[in-house]
């Protein structure tokens, strides 16, 4: 008995001189700098299972039992906040405490907010500075580019030419150079245009006073009559004439692909026909229209009418009382379409053959404007097709007009 009673007495003194050199050595951690700033406020205690507190940091709040459950849980003592988390080793017989002060989790927080937000605070503004101090630079080009249009009047069309530009803004540059020379050659058309028109139209608008003057001034019916008919056909001619002008205007822009369509020509020139047939009574000429096998073509319908309604139109200007206009109308291997149109007209003089398709140019014994085939001629040109003018067996005028069939 006594020999058990000396040997727990000298595990005791054991286990004392352990706690003593544990409290030592966490001594001489917290005085020697290496221990953290949150070691006295981080601890822990061990006890056993039946309650005897093995051992505890120097900073452990002074417990006289464990917690009763484990898990975590929170204490005040000595004024101090305190978060635990108990376990439990059934094995070994021990219960292990560990805790930290609240106050440790509100320095934290001070100290991470010191860290990043003041950093923060002073970077930001530094950095919008420094980021619009760069867009200013980066747009400085723009903004110069800006200010010259800005500067210009609204007659001033010319290509803009600034250097030096950056690379990103050189397809700017060459899109609003390239929409200035597209407007500059929409107003050049319209100026060209204008022009046309007060010089064709004023020697009809003077013929046609002079002829109303003649019929005011007639001394008998017979003259006035007279008078008013040539008023009527002067009307007709500077009606011609401005319809052609308005057409060579729609005419002249460039073609868009979506005009074209697939159709049947067959039937778009039976219809052409049909409405000139009431002109073509008048003047006691008959529209003959020879075809084979149905035409159908991919092209702009709409200006194919109006250049038969020219060469039509052309025709019936010529051609005599008492004869016929023939149309003929086949359809080629390669898919396009051959159209002639045929009078019994004077013909063409062969030295005058190379100036017909000019603007406002007539033979002599014409009395059109000089825009029918010229209106012809551009819209062949559009439509990637040819016009052949040559002399009819029937001693006028034979104009051949092959249409492409453009690609559905």
């Amino acid at each position: 008995m006594q020999g058990v009673l000396r040997q727990r007495a000298a595990g005791e003194q054991d286990l004392d001189k352990l706690y003593q050199a544990f409290d030592q050595a966490m001594s001489r951690v917290g005085t020697s700098g290496v221990a953290h700033p949150y070691e006295t406020r981080l601890t822990f205690q061990v006890w056993r299972t039946s309650g005897e507190l093995l051992v505890r940091s120097a900073e452990a709040p002074l417990l006289s039992a464990p917690p009763a459950e484990e898990g975590s849980h929170d204490l005040v003592e000595n004024g101090h906040e305190w978060c635990g988390f108990l376990l439990a080793d059934p094995q070994q017989g021990f219960l292990i405490w560990v805790g930290e002060r609240d106050d440790v989790r509100q320095d934290l927080i001070q100290r991470i907010v010191s860290h990043t937000l003041w950093p923060t605070l002073i970077g930001v503004p530094l950095l919008v500075v420094a980021i619009w101090l760069a867009i200013g630079w980066g747009l400085r080009p723009l903004q110069s580019m800006a200010r010259v249009i800005r500067q210009r009047d609204a007659e001033s069309l010319e290509p803009l030419d600034i250097t030096p530009l950056p690379k990103e803004l050189e397809p700017m540059q060459h899109a609003l150079n390239r929409l200035l020379t597209q407007i500059e050659s929409v107003l050049e058309r319209e100026r060209r245009f204008i022009a046309d028109a007060a010089h064709e139209l004023r020697t009809p608008l003077t013929i046609l006073r002079i002829h109303a003057q003649n019929a005011r001034q007639a001394e008998t019916p017979e003259q006035r009559l007279e008078a008013l008919d040539f008023l009527v056909h002067g009307v007709d001619r500077a009606a011609r004439l401005a319809s052609q002008l308005l057409t060579m205007a729609r005419l002249e822009p460039r073609l868009e692909v979506s005009q074209l369509q697939t159709f049947e020509l067959n039937t778009l020139v039976r219809e052409e026909m049909a409405e000139l047939t009431p002109l073509a009574l008048e003047k006691r000429v008959d529209l003959v229209f020879e075809a084979g096998d149905d035409c159908v073509i991919h092209s702009d319908p709409s200006a194919i009418t109006i250049a038969l309604q020219n060469l039509l139109t052309n025709a019936l200007n010529f051609a005599p009382p008492a004869s016929e206009i023939r149309v003929m109308l086949n359809r080629q291997e390669d898919g396009s379409a051959h159209l002639s149109v045929e009078d019994a007209g004077p013909g063409i003089d062969e030295k005058q053959k190379a100036r017909l398709f000019e603007r406002f140019y007539s033979q002599g014994h014409s009395n059109g404007a000089g825009l029918g085939l010229a209106i012809v001629d551009m819209i062949v040109r559009k439509l990637e097709s040819s016009l052949h003018l040559r002399n009819s067996a029937q001693g006028g005028l034979c104009a051949e007009l092959r249409i492409k069939s453009r690609m559905a």
